[in-house]
């Protein structure tokens, strides 16, 4: 796939718009609902509700990466970073969850047990890193980004805002965060010195996505099918949600990422790689997400499993009922005339 170019017109407002709100809605929707784990995940009319505050933490962001990548006329290298350094501001900055190190004894099996992978001397716990850090660039913002633009592959390489819009996102990101960080910052463990770090790292993470370019093919070899694609991302995103939190655990899931990530690069320097090879990876994230939430115990002792299953389900068939448009969508694409 050709690297992308800062386009000079904006599309048709229909098209963009319906782009801009895809994302703002897909994001909250894959951080938060997809794993079923929250324990409002019977009340569907209240998981509705809740987008109300979670399109602005999440959406904008998801926006806002998308945006600065394809502007400045870089790609996927420029996402995954911008991607991990919005993740460490929110689990490090806005609602510090990653500093949060007590164990809650009246939540659930999997909340309740003992953090045992605290890395000395940062009071930071590595498989809650990956769990929120990694989660937010997986499932918070580059998948959803992918699966949006294949479903809009017209424009996919184009801006969608033009300065009010940015703006406006810029300002909506900024009144959720303060108020999450309101919300949390009293029952927050995090030491100033965290926070500074966290920091740190997120501007050293941002400056590194500008300094990296889109990688042209390079090989004659040809690109490996799709489906061989999404079936690799697929094992390796559902062994990753399935590892436990030990030390075992966060060693084999960095390695299998690293090693996914390796290949993954390898593969989209072949001769004949494109959107489709992308919409796998990414949609692969989405479904085993979606699919392994009837695995997850949610919060809360009230919750109704029948209703939660339903949901799941609907998520579910939700998730694959948009891959499937992406991919007639992408069959069909044809050169923008917008």
């Amino acid at each position: 796939m050709s690297a992308p170019s800062a386009p000079v017109a904006l599309p048709r407002s229909r098209h963009r718009w319906a782009a801009v709100t895809g994302l703002l809605v897909l994001s909250p929707v894959s951080a938060e609902y997809l794993i079923g784990y929250g324990d409002s995940t019977d009340r569907p009319l209240e998981l509705l509700a809740g987008l109300l505050i979670l399109a602005p933490l999440y959406g904008t962001v998801a926006v806002l990466i998308r945006e600065i990548t394809r502007r400045t006329g870089r790609g996927w290298p420029t996402i995954l970073l911008l991607s991990a350094a919005c993740g460490v501001v929110q689990a490090g900055l806005v609602d510090q969850t990653l500093f949060d190190n007590e164990v809650d004894p009246g939540g659930p099996d999997w909340s309740t047990q003992p953090l045992v992978t605290l890395v000395p001397g940062l009071g930071v716990d590595a498989a809650s890193l990956l769990t929120y850090v990694g989660g937010h660039v997986i499932w918070s913002f580059a998948a959803p980004i992918a699966v949006v633009e294949s479903c809009a592959p017209r424009i996919a390489d184009r801006r969608w805002l033009g300065p009010v819009g940015i703006g406006f996102l810029v300002l909506l990101w900024a009144v959720s965060a303060g108020l999450i960080h309101l919300d949390t910052a009293a029952d927050s463990t995090a030491h100033p010195a965290q926070v500074a770090g966290a920091a740190v790292v997120a501007v050293a993470l941002a400056a590194v996505a500008f300094t990296v370019r889109p990688m042209r093919p390079r090989s004659s070899t040809g690109a490996p099918s799709w489906w061989l694609v999404g079936g690799v991302t697929g094992v390796a995103w559902c062994a990753g949600q399935l590892l436990p939190a030990t030390w075992t655990g966060v060693t084999v899931n960095v390695v299998a990422m690293v090693v996914l990530s390796v290949l993954l690069l390898r593969w989209s320097r072949r001769r004949g790689w494109g959107r489709r090879h992308v919409l796998a990876a990414a949609g692969s994230a989405l479904v085993v997400r979606a699919a392994l939430s009837f695995l997850v115990e949610p919060l809360g002792d009230d919750v109704d499993l029948a209703v939660k299953y339903a949901v799941n389900a609907a998520m579910l068939g939700g998730v694959t009922a948009l891959l499937f448009l992406a991919a007639h969508r992408l069959r069909r694409q044809e050169p923008s005339t917008c």
